[in-house]
């Protein structure tokens, strides 16, 4: 199944800061994977996805070849879609958040950036540490296969 493909992973927590310009450093250990183009566009829990260009493109692929007589599938592909922002990190590995979406995830100043598998994920910090503190200790707790065969 991965054999031939080139998956990007993307790990670890990061606190770049958001200037008055609504731009970003990526971090450094992101930054060669995301050079060549990534896709912004809102995520679940009111964060912000952020893509590899070439994953991005994987996805709307196949999202756009389900299935429109759904509702749910129309309005999903709606949101996800018509939030996407394409852009290129300058040569200081800045990345500008276009307002929309900064709106969306309630982005001030304070942003946390996780890596997570095949995306970036951009969260306002407090939003972040309130997250955190409702899942984390289910997550700690938990003793059931939540990903199936995984784990």
């Amino acid at each position: 199944m991965w054999e031939g493909v080139v998956r990007v992973l993307f790990l670890g927590t990061h606190t770049p800061k958001l200037d008055d310009k609504g731009r970003m450093f990526l971090p450094a250990k992101f930054r060669d994977r995301l050079a060549a183009g990534l896709v912004i566009t809102r995520g679940q829990e009111r964060c912000l996805y952020v893509y590899p260009l070439a994953e991005f493109e994987r996805i709307a692929t196949e999202m756009t070849a389900t299935t429109t007589t759904s509702r749910d599938v129309r309005d999903y592909q709606r949101v996800f879609l018509s939030g996407a922002s394409d852009e290129i990190p300058d040569k200081q590995g800045r990345v500008t958040i276009p307002q929309v979406l900064r709106d969306y995830a309630g982005l001030a100043t304070e942003c946390t950036v996780i890596g997570a598998g095949n995306r970036v994920e951009v969260w306002d910090s407090a939003a972040w540490n309130s997250y955190l503190d409702q899942v984390e200790p289910a997550f700690a707790e938990r003793s059931e296969e939540v990903v199936p065969g995984l784990i």
